[in-house]
């Protein structure tokens, strides 16, 4: 097996960053898959309940942000595209916090669907001392009913013509049906749109014939059965992932270790993780995906996209909460790790 290339160099001038950054502007990128909405209460704890071993939090103070297929939608937003979340949301008050919450980020909502057979997903954190407590979640993972499939694709396909990218972002909150999923790709073959796929466990096999799959080491593990210890376990597991699914790109995400990429030449990078402190990891993987496919609408080689997505990933979790990258921070950590002469 050839050896891993190791990339810690790709951008040599602050003046190149900038022209991929101008690039990235405009550019129209589709998400379509599980919206949330994240809800955070802070608080501290000062003692431990009398009625069971748990902590008390008193509550400071509570906020609401974009959360799953929408938070991609904000850090794609954050970065200069035209952002297009396409889902669904519940017939409730959580819905209509998630709609009123990218209408003030500024991008359109007009491919959220209200569903009122299903509620908002919400995601609820305590955090007390900068530290999670406790989450609570509010779903219902059924799949979603065929009309609304349809609806989802007849609006895919009437902004078609103008989206330089598709995301689809799979939660396993019963958006993306296979059905759907094979709509969706169909689709873009027709109209050579490049699709990145941010996968789950349940509908694993049916991303068929994209141009990035980017799951997460449990997930490539889970669906293929293999468990991955080392670099060779690494590369025969993103070579199955390719051979399986006709992909022509793999990044698999491994947490603290980075990435490796298998791209569609058959050449293997291991990225190397740049993060320098780690608060919260949620939201990352939506970072990494949002970063991943607004390089590539560009016009960057896959690794280069893989390598601006490491360090945007690198950025958000020193930070509490889902917070989208911004270009500012993104260039600020590509010049502070010496990717800039």
């Amino acid at each position: 097996m050839p050896q891993p290339i190791k990339h810690d160099l790709l951008f040599p001038s602050e003046k190149e960053i900038d022209a991929l950054f101008s690039a990235m502007r405009g550019k129209h990128i589709a998400v379509v898959g599980d919206l949330m909405l994240d809800k955070y209460i802070w608080g501290a704890v000062t003692r431990i309940s009398p009625e069971a071993p748990v902590p008390i939090v008193h509550v400071a103070n509570e906020s609401e942000c974009l959360g799953g297929a929408a938070n991609v939608s904000n850090n794609l937003h954050h970065l200069g595209a035209t952002a297009i979340p396409i889902g669904v949301v519940g017939e409730d008050l959580n819905g209509d916090h998630l709609i009123k919450l990218a209408q003030e980020a500024g991008f359109r909502t007009d491919g959220i669907i209200r569903d009122a057979a299903r509620p908002t997903t919400v995601k609820s954190r305590v955090i007390a001392h900068n530290q999670h407590v406790v989450r609570v979640d509010r779903e219902d993972g059924r799949d979603i009913e065929a009309a609304v499939a349809r609806r989802i694709i007849a609006f895919l396909e009437s902004i078609a013509n103008d989206l330089d990218a598709i995301i689809i972002e799979d939660y396993n909150k019963g958006l993306l049906t296979a059905g759907l999923i094979e709509s969706i790709i169909a689709l873009a073959k027709q109209r050579d749109i490049p699709v990145t796929v941010d996968p789950k466990f349940s509908n694993f096999m049916a991303y068929k014939d994209v141009t990035v799959m980017k799951p997460n080491r449990k997930e490539i593990e889970e669906a293929l059965a293999i468990k991955i210890e080392d670099e060779t376990s690494l590369h025969a597991a993103a070579q199955k992932l390719k051979e399986r699914l006709a992909c022509a790109n793999a990044l698999i995400t491994l947490g603290e270790k980075g990435m490796f990429l298998l791209d569609d030449r058959d050449r293997q990078t291991t990225i190397p993780t740049v993060a320098r402190r780690v608060h919260d990891v949620s939201g990352a993987g939506d970072t990494v995906i949002a970063t991943l496919t607004l390089a590539l609408a560009a016009g960057s080689p896959v690794v280069e996209a893989a390598y601006l997505a490491n360090h945007a990933a690198g950025v958000v979790v020193g930070e509490i909460g889902a917070v989208p990258i911004t270009p500012e921070d993104l260039k600020q950590a590509l010049l502070s790790t010496g990717a800039s002469a």
